[in-house]
C-alpha cells in the first residue's frame, strides 16, 4: 500500500493548483485596484463638504448684491467642483428620501411634492454628500 502523503502530485494536479492560484491572484488584484480607485475618487469628500458652506454663502450673496465679480468667482468655483465629481441634486421632482431631507411639511393635495428647496444637496462621484433640505406637501385627511 502506498501512503497518500508521500505521493508526488500529478502534472494535472499541479496545473490545477497553479490555475487556482492565478485566479485568486487576479481576483485580489482586481479587488485592490477597485478599492484604490474608490479611495481616490472619494478622497476629497471631506474637503468638498466643507467647501459647500462657501458655495452656499456665495449663492446667498447673490440675493443681496449684483456684484459681477462674485458671480464670476461662483461660476469658476462650481466648474472646479463639477470637474471633481460634484453634482447638484434636482429638487423639481417628488420627494425622494434617498437624496432629500424633508424639514417642513405643509398641507396640500399632492403628497410628496417638493414646493421649496431650503438648502441644496449634492452628490460626489454619484454618492450622497449632502441631502437636499426641502419643504414638501403632506396630504391631510
Amino acid at each position: 500500500m502506498v501512503e497518500e502523503k508521500n505521493k508526488e502530485p500529478t502534472k494535472e494536479e499541479l496545473i490545477e493548483r497553479l490555475q487556482r492560484m492565478q485566479a485568486e491572484f487576479e481576483n485580489f488584484r482586481k479587488r485592490t485596484e477597485k478599492e484604490n480607485t474608490d479611495i481616490l475618487a472619494n478622497a476629497n469628500a471631506n474637503l468638498v463638504l466643507q467647501l459647500l458652506d462657501v458655495l452656499d454663502n456665495l449663492e446667498l450673496s447673490f440675493k443681496h448684491s449684483k456684484d459681477k465679480g462674485v458671480k464670476l468667482i461662483y461660476n469658476q468655483f462650481t466648474k472646479i467642483l463639477e470637474r471633481n465629481g460634484l453634482k447638484y441634486i434636482n429638487t423639481t421632482n417628488t420627494f425622494n428620501p434617498n437624496v432629500h431631507e424633508a424639514i417642513m411639511q405643509v398641507p396640500g393635495k399632492k403628497d410628496g411634492k417638493i414646493i421649496e428647496e431650503i438648502q441644496k444637496g449634492y452628490l460626489l462621484n454619484d454618492k450622497l454628500l449632502r441631502a437636499s433640505k426641502v419643504k414638501i406637501v403632506k396630504v391631510t385627511q
